[in-house]
């Protein structure tokens, strides 16, 4: 029976920290679109720089997302716990 439960916390830790994680990263990518959406409203001239920024900010972000991935993996397949 406790092995159940510990693999029933595993897997909701797993579910947490990938969603978690897709929720920062989609509230990232958003307010990094915002904002450049803004900059290129008040000023149109600097839409080169802006969007190597605006790539970079939403890669950074996206990042934040395939770290939770990687955390939520490695709970669920390379479990040193349930041996």
């Amino acid at each position: 029976m406790e092995g159940n439960l510990q693999l029933a916390l595993i897997c909701i830790g797993a579910a947490l920290s990938i969603g978690l994680a897709g929720l920062g990263a989609g509230i990232g990518i958003g307010s990094v679109g915002n904002g450049a959406c803004q900059g290129l409203a008040r000023n149109p001239e600097v839409q080169p720089k802006l969007m190597v920024f605006m790539i970079l900010g939403m890669a950074l972000a996206e990042s934040v997302a395939i770290y939770g991935l990687v955390i939520s993996l490695i709970l669920l397949y390379a479990n040193p716990l349930l041996g």
